[in-house]
């Protein structure tokens, strides 16, 4: 996972997504989202809030996204899960913790697949090594 602050990526996919979460007195609040995809960065997907003091950007992996559309998984700081909305509606649910604070989202299931559809199209689930290269890491961490 990485959380940073102001940062614009460059993306091959890109969905403007509102979720919605429940605060601690329970209510309901809409959030303007992004999700991304890079090629580039072909293990990692992006979802950016949108606020008035700036872009808000959590990177987590791709696979993580895809496998707990479908059943719960995570570890760490990101989890996911199937989710249901109270009209019945299918779901995804997206948990989001930092020493700052914790964020459970739900995202419709619907958004969430289409959007994870188009980076299977342009990088194939499995095949991301293919894509990835190590090089110009290997140039970004020593020019650090």
């Amino acid at each position: 996972m990485n959380m940073s602050g102001g940062r614009n990526t460059m993306t091959d996919v890109s969905v403007d997504l509102t979720v919605e979460c429940v605060d601690e007195r329970g209510i309901r609040h809409e959030i303007d989202t992004v999700l991304g995809y890079s090629s580039a960065d072909p293990f990692a997907v992006s979802m950016t809030f949108v606020t008035s003091d700036g872009d808000l950007v959590w990177t987590y992996g791709r696979d993580l996204l895809m496998r707990g559309s479908h059943t719960p998984t995570g570890d760490g700081d990101v989890h996911v899960s199937p989710a249901v909305s109270m009209t019945g509606q299918p779901m995804v649910g997206i948990e989001l913790s930092s020493p700052d604070g914790h964020l459970v989202l739900q995202a419709r299931a619907v958004d969430v697949d289409r959007f994870l559809a188009r980076t299977a199209a342009l990088v194939t689930p499995g095949e991301e090594s293919a894509h990835f290269d190590v090089d110009a890491l290997i140039s970004q961490v020593l020019a650090s």
